[in-house]
C-alpha cells in the first residue's frame, strides 16, 4: 500500500470554506477511484495561516497514477485553488505503508 502526502495552507478565515471546497473535489475524485483506500484530512490552525495535510492511501503506484497522472511526485490542483492557496507547492510525497490500525502495530495514543 501507498500513502500519498500533500500539504497545502491557507488563510485561517478561508479554513471552512477550503475544506468544503476539498470536499467537492480532491476528496470526492480520489474516493471514486479503484485502488483509493481512503483519505485522511488534518488541519491546523497557526499563525493566521490553516495547514491542510492530506494522507491518501492506495493500492499501489498504479493506482496513483489514475488520480495523479504519470508522474506521481506532481501535486495535482484544481483551478479553483487558487483562490484559496497561499501558494502551491509542486510536488507530494508518497510512503510505502508498512503497518496501520487493525494489524497490531502499537499505536501512539
Amino acid at each position: 500500500m501507498i500513502a500519498r502526502i500533500w500539504h497545502g495552507a491557507t488563510r485561517e478565515s478561508d479554513a471552512g470554506e477550503y475544506f468544503e471546497f476539498l470536499k467537492r473535489t480532491g476528496l470526492r475524485d480520489y474516493r471514486a477511484l479503484p485502488g483509493n483506500r481512503g483519505v485522511w484530512v488534518l488541519r491546523r490552525t497557526k499563525g493566521g495561516r490553516a495547514h491542510f495535510l492530506l494522507m491518501s492511501l492506495w493500492d499501489s503506484l498504479d493506482s496513483v497514477r489514475a488520480f495523479a497522472g504519470p508522474d506521481v511526485a506532481r501535486a495535482r490542483y484544481y483551478p479553483e485553488d487558487d483562490r484559496f492557496l497561499l501558494e502551491k507547492e509542486p510536488t507530494v510525497e508518497h510512503y510505502d505503508v508498512l503497518a496501520g490500525p487493525g494489524d497490531g502495530a502499537r499505536q501512539s495514543s
